[in-house]
């Protein structure tokens, strides 16, 4: 077997091309770090978070601003955050406020409902069956502005209003004010001696929409319809143990923010985990011993294949090669069929279809002259089709 010395190996040295081919992949984890942490902060702006309809909050979801207008106009307004200091503080003079309050049981409700004092529900206030007997609830809607389109005081004053959220049927004898698909949104009536006014929707209360239409004037009407509101909201931290089997869930406790700091670790950790992992580093070309011609190995192989008397794995191979080379000249895929590979060498050659389908296709050669006649076919096809 003859040596050839093989070639000295190529350099290694790193190169700005291989530098960036081997970062980039960090630097695009890198990138997506970033972004991730910065999204949640350019999407959030002041004001978004806050605690619905508290009279101490300056949100966009808070009633601060009305609470100090209903106070310029003499009202006392007293915020509370449990259903004993409501039942506690109030009187004769009063008004209980009760809104977006998800935390109230079906207990609390009727300790509420059996205080005798006016009502104003405002929003999504469970328990409207015991909170507001009589009243029916159709279905939701969507909040916008609306006129009143009834003889309410309150109503026709303010004049149009952004109400919505859920439309009502109302009682026998109660008003109906700011139809939604011919149902009222607003809707106040007298039962036991008491007033209950209760509104689909408390955004008209807030900060953000206060000074919009005559959101300001109606929510006065309503909420300063006497010279004291008891203002009725969840607590600052709510033991899920004081909401009875009707709480919020364990999931629902969760803050928002926690999801996107649970996102911010995975992708901490993938990035320690690139890190950290095992680099195999550039290819290193090896120095071979010897090289060896490519004529040999196919000598080496032919020698194999007589010795085992392997003539029909020999004339395979001999006509898969064949194939393999004509496949590309004759304009075919390698994925061709028998019949299209005929056909196109037969009508490039000129010669017959037949003959070509033994010679590509035919039996396996009975004896080692067989074999030898079969390759000299195959080169004479090649020739053929290459010169045509």
């Amino acid at each position: 077997m003859s040596t050839v010395t093989a070639p000295s190996s190529a350099s290694t040295s790193p190169t700005t091309r291989s530098m960036w081919r081997g970062g980039r992949g960090i630097l695009l984890v890198g990138l997506l770090v970033l972004v991730t942490a910065l999204v949640p902060v350019l999407l959030s702006s002041p004001g978004t978070e806050g605690r619905p309809l508290d009279p101490g909050d300056s949100s966009d979801v808070g009633a601060k601003a009305l609470a100090q207008l209903l106070g310029g106009r003499g009202v006392s307004v007293e915020r509370v955050d449990s259903v004993s200091a409501l039942i506690n503080a109030a009187g004769p003079d009063s008004q209980l406020l009760i809104g977006d309050t998800d935390f109230l049981s079906e207990n609390d409700a009727r300790r509420i409902a059996g205080s005798g004092q006016d009502r104003l529900l405002v929003g999504a206030v469970p328990h409207l069956d015991v909170l507001a007997g009589g009243l029916l609830v159709k279905e939701r809607v969507r909040s916008r502005s609306r006129e009143p389109r009834c003889d309410l005081r309150a109503a026709t004053g303010a004049g149009s209003a952004h109400l919505g959220g859920v439309s009502f049927t109302a009682p026998t004898g109660g008003a109906g004010c700011y139809p939604a698909a011919g149902h009222p949104t607003l809707v106040r009536y007298t039962t036991g001696g008491r007033t209950v006014t209760v509104v689909g929707d408390g955004a008209f209360m807030t900060n953000l929409r206060l000074a919009e239409d005559g959101n300001a004037a109606l929510a006065m009407n309503l909420a300063g319809a006497k010279p004291r509101l008891i203002w009725l909201v969840a607590p600052e931290q709510w033991d899920p143990a004081l909401a009875g089997p009707e709480g919020k869930s364990l999931g629902e406790l969760i803050p928002s923010g926690v999801g996107w700091a649970v996102v911010q670790l995975a992708v901490a950790v993938g990035v320690v985990a690139l890190w950290r992992g095992r680099r195999l580093g550039p290819v290193v070309a090896e120095r071979l011993p010897v090289v060896v011609r490519a004529a040999e190995t196919v000598e080496g192989r032919g020698r194999l294949y007589r010795a085992r008397r392997a003539r029909d794995r020999a004339a395979l191979a001999l006509r898969a090669a064949a194939i393999d080379r004509l496949a590309p000249r004759l304009g075919l895929p390698p994925t061709a069929a028998p019949d299209e590979v005929v056909a196109a060498t037969a009508a490039r050659t000129g010669l017959d279809a037949r003959e070509v389908r033994a010679t590509l296709y035919g039996a396996v050669p009975a004896d080692d002259g067989g074999l030898v006649a079969l390759a000299g076919y195959l080169d004479t096809l090649e020739r053929q089709v290459r010169d045509s």
